[in-house]
């Protein structure tokens, strides 16, 4: 049913957009907030559904809801809601733009974000990227990056991977071969062959070469790539190397990073599970406790607290009781 993994928020049944709306509204009228009543429907919906809501919201009392929603709470908890309420790829198309603004640039969602998505996917956040802040993205990310970095963003906005999904083992041995040669068994490194073969074949063929690329060598191509590259490109051709072996892990070393340490990167703690909930939020809790030992929700139980905890959990499909 879901090819792509197992999704924590699902469409919710007997969807009814006009009586959330008006429960919604019920929330915030008058003194004080029902957060509760927020957080059971606006987490509880899929995305789609809250476009609907919104619309309804907007039909019945002239008012934007994420404008209300932003008046009624605060924190991460109003970012939260607000970041659910965007259509995804709007969503997706702010947080590569604030990834931009100012100063600096954080290259970590950049690479979050382009390295592990669909052509389709990265072609629709083009397309609406270009309409929403009046620029193209490639140019931006150009603008806003540097050499071999800046070379595998390029071709990851290019969107010309094959997904095929057709894999060619003496293809595999050969690229596998290739690799070693730009890295391990020369002075120096090729990265552009590296960037070609990473950001071009499909996931099953990558597989194969990987897998190769150990038999030749008795060790991971990840290892390869650590030794042979630094900073922000290694971190990007990591991030390719880890969605194609297993997406979810990926995915779950992003949350332990967002909440490991001292203090939380809320920012990426919400982005990762507005992202995956509809698609492999319940593999990634998996992949979660599998790597660190304990549950993704007790890590979120001592980062996070109130309103913004028990929203989290409802997303990431927890009960509140412990």
């Amino acid at each position: 049913m879901y090819p792509f993994g197992t999704p924590t928020v699902v469409p919710a049944a007997n969807f009814d957009a006009v009586k959330d709306a008006h429960d919604l509204r019920k929330a915030m009228k008058g003194f004080g907030t029902d957060e509760d009543a927020l957080i059971n429907i606006i987490c509880r919906r899929s995305n789609e559904q809250r476009q609907e809501i919104q619309r309804q919201f907007k039909t019945h009392f002239g008012k934007d809801l994420i404008e209300d929603i932003k008046s009624e709470t605060s924190g991460n908890f109003e970012k939260l809601l607000v970041g659910l309420l965007r259509p995804i790829v709007d969503y997706y198309c702010a947080e590569l733009n604030d990834a931009m603004a100012g100063l600096g640039t954080d290259e970590e969602v950049l690479i979050e974000i382009l390295c592990t998505l669909s052509n389709m996917e990265i072609n629709t956040i083009k397309n609406q990227y270009l309409r929403l802040y009046g620029a193209h993205l490639e140019s931006e990310l150009k603008s806003e990056t540097s050499g071999n970095f800046k070379r595998l963003l390029t071709s990851l906005c290019t969107a010309a991977r094959d997904e095929s999904g057709r894999v060619d083992p003496v293809a595999a041995k050969n690229d596998a071969r290739e690799l070693l040669k730009a890295g391990e068994l020369r002075v120096g490194t090729d990265e552009s062959m590296f960037n070609m073969i990473l950001c071009q074949r499909n996931y099953q063929q990558l597989k194969l070469i990987f897998q190769e690329y150990e038999g030749m060598t008795g060790h991971s191509l990840e290892k390869a790539i650590k030794k042979e590259f630094s900073g922000d490109v290694m971190e990007g051709l990591i991030a390719i190397y880890r969605c194609v072996t297993n997406k979810a892990e990926y995915f779950a070393s992003r949350l332990h990073k967002a909440m490991a340490g001292i203090g939380t990167n809320d920012t990426q703690l919400i982005r990762v599970i507005i992202t995956r909930s509809e698609i492999d939020m319940t593999d990634i809790k998996v992949a979660f406790e599998r790597l660190y030992g304990k549950s993704l929700k007790s890590w979120i139980k001592g980062d996070t607290s109130g309103h913004y905890k028990h929203a989290l959990y409802a997303l990431v499909g927890e009960q509140r009781s412990s």
